[in-house]
């Protein structure tokens, strides 16, 4: 993903949220703050300091999908 002109990878590893994601899913992305972008229809917030260090913020949600299953369980 670019952003200001810097690139960054979002491995599925580290953002789980966007393994299911549709393109159009993906490119529906808001930037609300100068450090923060949303994607609503996937309910996913990250900063840009996550994006780019993943390493330093090691809690990982389940991915939305996996919520709603243990949810029904």
């Amino acid at each position: 993903m670019l952003v200001d002109r810097r690139e960054y990878f979002l491995g599925y590893d580290d953002f789980p949220w966007f393994r299911g994601a549709t393109v159009a899913q993906l490119h529906a992305v808001e930037r609300p703050h100068r450090q923060h972008l949303r994607w609503a229809d996937l309910d996913v917030d990250l900063e840009l300091a996550r994006m780019a260090i993943p390493e330093r913020f090691p809690l990982v949600s389940r991915p939305r999908s996996a919520r709603l299953a243990a949810r029904a369980s």
